[in-house]
């Protein structure tokens, strides 16, 4: 009785495997500025959805070049409008899904032992002993090209443009200038705030009147195997308290009606 017992639980669990494995995690490919807070969007989505989330971060321009070569993904949050909209143009994503969800924001930021006074603004970066200045690659990157703008802007371009470290995304650019491997860098909001930038050094805002808006969007994309829970994912983001969480983090309220 008890082996007879044991044979029917067994085979209820591997019939039961099967369906556990049926839903397959949504798969997001997610801007890098989007590292601070999206994780714990996510976390909030899948205790309330029982639904798992899979995040990739990377630049907006590299995902964009991987989408258009099928890359498998559901959703793409891109920090550059443009990219989602490109994609909606080329029939890549599944129509009416594209929700602008926030404008990013840059600021000047450096560690506190580089002893910079960033009161003074950008103009701190033409000195003689900031040698290396992190920004974003701005060929695929939001945030290097807002860089460029904002430097072209105060007529400091031409100046600094030889002590550039590039970063292959906005986290990248983060990084070298927290590590001491550039002295100044112009960098996300959203990863100032983040607990170990504050805790390391300081920022300056940057007027956003100094660069083109970093206006960002979400698409669902048309190879999604799971467009409804996509969708869902995007209605939640724009619930009160997900929005909220967004402008703590840093980024500012999409200028355009949804």
């Amino acid at each position: 009785m008890m082996i007879s017992r044991f044979i029917r639980i067994a085979a209820g669990c591997l019939f039961l495997a099967p369906l556990a494995q049926a839903q397959p995690p949504l798969r997001i490919a997610a801007a890098s500025d989007l590292q601070s807070v999206l994780p714990a969007l996510t976390a909030r989505f899948e205790r309330e959805t029982h639904r798992t989330v899979d995040i990739s971060f990377g630049s907006s321009g590299n995902f964009f070049a991987q989408l258009q070569n099928g890359a498998p993904f559901d959703l793409f949050f891109s920090a550059d409008v443009n990219y989602p909209r490109q994609l909606e143009s080329s029939r890549l994503t599944v129509p009416g899904t594209l929700v602008e969800y926030a404008r990013g924001r840059i600021v000047l930021w450096s560690r506190n032992d580089a002893n910079l006074d960033l009161s003074r603004g950008l103009a701190i970066l033409a000195e003689p002993r900031v040698r290396r200045i992190a920004i974003a690659n701005p060929d695929h990157a939001p945030y290097g090209r807002a860089a460029v703008a904002a430097l072209q802007h105060v007529q400091l371009y031409d100046r600094v443009r030889r002590k550039f470290v590039l970063g292959e995304n906005i986290s990248q650019a983060a990084q070298f200038v927290q590590s001491g491997n550039a002295d100044a860098g112009l960098i996300a909001l959203s990863l100032a705030l983040a607990p170990a930038m504050r805790s390391t050094g300081h920022y300056v805002d940057i007027p956003e009147s100094y660069h083109p808006p970093i206006e960002q969007a979400a698409v669902v994309l048309s190879g999604s195997r799971q467009p409804d829970v996509a969708r869902q994912f995007l209605t939640f983001l724009q619930r009160p308290e997900s929005e909220q969480t967004l402008t703590d983090a840093g980024f500012t309220p999409p200028a355009r009606p949804r």
